[in-house]
């Protein structure tokens, strides 16, 4: 509706450095104005006493299935789950059937995400050894995937010369999936009939130091900039922390990779504990940690990768490995909050700003005049138990049903539209492709 008019009211505005009692006016899908006692004049107020309002989080890692595997997850369902979790923005990964390998397939995913998204969007194209002309030509999307190690899907750049030939020739930002195909296929031979509580081992560290290494290598050799995804050992982080400020290297981890932790996890529940690279135990779990605060792991993000019940209740080896996660990722780092082990703050920082930053997102991940209206209301007192049948994903799970979570986004607005209030979807508003600085 056009010069329609919200304002939030009674609110605390939180960013990485403050938290501020100020009123939020929203019009034509942007903020127009941050201050204090707005007249209330709108169309709609809010009052939002006792709450929280937030820069909507965005997500730059989630895989949502579309095309070809919408049996387990499509991008209209994916994007509802999102914003139900304060999820405003998503960039979306290439291992889709088929693999969004090439410009033409690229830009079929915005014309599905364009009639079918409520949230914001943008989407990964993936890198193959023969599709260096698409990958020298990219403009408009997130960036280019490297699968460095098999993972779901068939994409995969294994020789070193094929890598090196990416970072060569890609101008945009190169997000990896950073596990060393050779060490996994070597491994692979010295375990014999592994099962889930194997995981860690069948992916082991080496494999993921091997190709961090690598990347980083070629990210400094031609200046390129490097983003590595789901970050799950402890020596990965102590060997980006020496190269930080070359400015050129960027990470991420997981709430399951922060929360969850080997073995138990896998004694518990399974295959429902399986992804790539692996949960592991509590030692590479704390530098995690540590790597966020002190600033060598920039964002958090889902990995969001569902799988139905049926695929992942196979044995291992044939169970796919990925868990589900835009619903509960928020929550469950607000809940953090409560336990008093971080602070609102951080939350913005890890899962707000710096993918806006990381990414060079246009008038994104702030709460600021003639930014986009893309905002989340917080209630930390709410409390809520997780239940995968509660939730839009169609995967039906989650590995971390039955939790009992403290801190719950209430209400998410997307280019100045409420699309999620107090448990209903409002999916007459469709987001907007991702616009960038770069």
């Amino acid at each position: 509706m056009k010069n329609y008019k919200i304002l939030i009211k009674n609110g605390t505005i939180v960013d990485s450095k403050t938290q501020i009692k100020k009123d939020v006016l929203i019009s034509n899908g942007k903020i127009k104005k941050v201050e204090k006692n707005i007249n209330p004049q709108a169309d709609r107020i809010i009052d939002a006493c006792q709450k929280f309002i937030i820069p909507g989080v965005i997500d730059p890692q989630v895989h949502f299935r579309e095309p070809g595997l919408t049996h387990k997850e499509d991008i209209e369902s994916g994007a509802r789950s999102a914003v139900c979790g304060g999820i405003t923005t998503f960039f979306e990964m290439p291992n889709t059937n088929p693999a969004t390998t090439n410009s033409k397939l690229l830009e079929e995913k915005f014309k599905i995400a364009e009639k079918s998204s409520v949230a914001n969007f943008s989407f990964f194209l993936g890198a193959t050894p023969n599709n260096i002309d698409e990958i020298k030509n990219l403009k408009g999307n997130c960036g280019v995937k490297i699968f460095m190690g098999s993972s779901t899907g068939d994409l995969l750049v294994d020789r070193d010369s094929d890598i090196e030939k990416i970072f060569k020739y890609c101008n945009k930002i190169i997000a990896i999936h950073s596990e060393d195909e050779q060490v996994l296929n070597e491994t692979a031979k010295t375990i014999k009939n592994p099962n889930f509580s194997d995981h860690p081992n069948m992916r082991p560290v080496k494999a993921a130091v091997t190709s961090t290494n690598k990347a980083i290598n070629f990210a400094l050799k031609y200046k390129k900039r490097l983003h590595i995804l789901h970050l799950s050992t402890s020596e990965e982080v102590k060997i980006i922390r020496k190269i930080k400020n070359t400015g050129l290297v960027t990470s991420e981890t997981t709430p399951q990779h922060l929360l969850l932790n080997a073995p138990d996890i896998y004694d518990d529940i399974g295959s429902y504990a399986q992804m790539n690279p692996p949960i592991r135990e509590k030692h590479h779990q704390e530098e995690l940690w540590k790597g966020l605060f002190d600033g060598t792991i920039n964002c958090i993000a889902t990995d969001h990768a569902p799988h139905t019940i049926q695929e992942k209740n196979k044995p291992y080896g044939i169970a796919p490995s990925g868990m589900p996660g835009v619903e509960t990722s928020l929550p469950l780092m607000l809940n953090q909050v409560n336990k008093g082990k971080i602070t609102l703050q951080d939350i913005i920082k890890w899962m707000c700003e710096n993918p806006a930053k990381i990414y060079q997102i246009k008038n994104k991940g702030f709460i600021k005049e003639g930014f986009d209206a893309d905002i989340a209301l917080v209630d930390l007192n709410k409390i809520k138990t997780i239940r995968a049948k509660n939730m839009q994903s169609k995967c039906g799970w989650s590995a971390f049903e039955g939790l009992e979570v403290k801190g719950w986004p209430i209400m998410t607005i997307v280019n100045g539209n409420i699309v999620y209030e107090n448990g209903s979807i409002n999916d007459k508003f469709f987001g907007k492709r991702t616009i960038f600085n770069d």
